[in-house]
């Protein structure tokens, strides 16, 4: 009788083993919510006045980046350059025109690399900025409408870009129709399904259920265009916030001082909308509508994710899922004067990224360390125990530090903006703006991010800074010279 009881419990051991070392090898999915233009403005970041509680409880769920920079802040340009891993150079990611099967044609994709490993890879929404971007990285793309059949004979990608501002308001459809633009901003009365990233989001949540039947590890994306211009929201997400309580930024009506005049924006993509003048500054009034409507698509795409993730758990895919929250660049909601991205500075380039993963050891916690986003692909890669390709990244694994937040991160970030270069640190901001043929130094700025977090001082000729700005300098024109020559 002892025998048989060693024995029966030797096997159930043994099976038990079996399925524990099972369970660790099944091969993690990877769920990506792709934001565009989205500040790291929100509930778990500090910022008690945006309503954001689905994100707050990813952060929660993870570990949530302060201290992460895109590399460029153009929405097609930082895209490419997040999904193949490589930074920019001077003839490479320039624009939201690029167009990663033309200028990294030899590249593995992250998309890419999951397909070759046997995922099920899916593009719903806005992930490359072009929908006909390397389509082979996907088995699936999504965006609403844009397959529909048209009476304009146009293609998926033109005809997507004829109706993406989706409009809902009578008014707005029909100036919309007429003339290709409309206000900079939209409160409808509609459900949150009505709106393209609403649309988007419910086939994520298709995705899923069908996905839970699949034998197969997916990489799925949902790419939402919030917070986006135009600003639109339901109502419902506007009326979360009392317009009174809205204030524009302390600097937002001067330069930074001593800055050149190359680094401010003159915010044309904000300019192409029919309520925004075309010269000057807009009034108090409409900026505080502008700076109402951001928030309202942010609460609107929170509630959407919000959405996303309870599909996640009600199908028990939470359980081998990594989850990572991003977006492809900051936004200027007037500071110093300047609206939308296309800046060197901080509120252009710095973006919130959130990690969590089944079985994470460090959860709710926040760190400080350096990244950007070409460490994205590479923490992936190693998370899911995939082999990355040979001399192709320039970003490094976050896994260490996810292990560990109190690790530094990297020494210093690069961010390139049309001629200016960017060297950021976990203390300065520095930047030269180069002649278009040569490394020849037209203007700079240096910003001590420790003294002024808001960049409203530009130190790069104070003689207590000459150090750092000759050490920069150098780290510029050594760590990043192919990068800028």
């Amino acid at each position: 009788m002892i025998r048989v009881l060693f024995i029966v419990c030797a096997l159930w051991t043994f099976n038990s083993c079996q399925s524990t070392k099972q369970l660790e090898e099944k091969p993690l999915n990877v769920l990506l919510l792709y934001m565009d233009d989205l500040r790291p403005e929100l509930g778990s970041y500090g910022s008690d006045h945006i309503v954001s509680p689905n994100l707050n409880a990813l952060a929660a769920s993870g570990m949530q980046f302060n201290n992460a920079y895109c590399n460029v802040p153009v929405c097609g340009a930082s895209r490419a350059s997040m999904l193949t891993g490589m930074l920019p150079t001077r003839d490479r990611f320039l624009n939201y025109n690029t167009f990663v099967e033309k200028e990294t044609p030899e590249a593995i994709t992250l998309p890419q690399l999951f397909k070759q490993n046997g995922y099920t890879t899916i593009s719903n929404g806005k992930v490359y900025h072009h929908l006909d971007d390397r389509e082979s990285d996907w088995d699936e793309i999504y965006r609403p409408y844009a397959f529909d059949p048209n009476d304009q004979n146009l293609s998926p990608t033109d005809y997507w870009q004829s109706l993406w501002k989706d409009y809902q308001n009578p008014e707005n459809i029909k100036e919309y129709k007429a003339t290709d633009t409309g206000p900079a901003y939209e409160s409808a009365a509609v459900a949150d399904s009505v709106y393209i990233d609403g649309l988007m989001t419910e086939k994520v949540i298709r995705d899923l259920k069908k996905l839970k039947k699949s034998n197969k590890p997916f990489f799925l994306t949902a790419g939402f265009i919030s917070p986006h211009l135009p600003f639109n929201a339901p109502k419902k997400y506007w009326d979360l916030y009392d317009r009174n309580s809205i204030k524009q930024p302390e600097n937002y009506n001067y330069i930074p001082v001593n800055a050149p005049k190359m680094s401010i924006s003159n915010w044309p993509e904000m300019r192409a909308y029919s309520n925004i003048p075309k010269q000057g500054q807009v009034s108090d009034s409409i900026a505080i509508d502008l700076i109402h409507g951001y928030y309202a698509t942010v609460s609107y795409t929170d509630a959407l994710i919000g959405k996303i993730l309870k599909q996640l758990q009600a199908t028990g895919l939470d359980k081998n899922t990594i989850v990572v929250l991003v977006s492809d660049h900051g936004y200027n909601l007037q500071e110093h004067t300047q609206w939308a991205k296309f800046t060197n500075y901080r509120t252009s380039t710095k973006v919130p990224l959130i990690i969590s993963y089944p079985g994470m050891e460090n959860k709710n916690l926040t760190t400080d360390a350096l990244t950007d986003l070409t460490d994205i692909y590479p923490t992936l890669a190693d998370l899911c125990r995939l082999k990355k390709p040979v001399n192709q990244l320039d970003g490094v694994s976050l896994v260490p530090v996810l292990k560990n937040p109190q690790l530094p991160g990297k020494e210093q970030v690069l961010i390139k903006k049309g001629n200016g270069y960017t060297v950021q640190t976990a203390r300065y901001s520095y930047t030269e703006f180069l002649k278009n043929d040569s490394d020849s130094i037209v203007s700079r700025m240096l910003y001590d991010h420790r003294t002024d977090p808001r960049e409203n001082v530009n130190v790069v000729d104070e003689p207590a800074f000459a150090k750092a700005k000759q050490d920069l300098h150098q780290v510029l024109h050594t760590n990043f010279e192919k990068n800028i020559n």
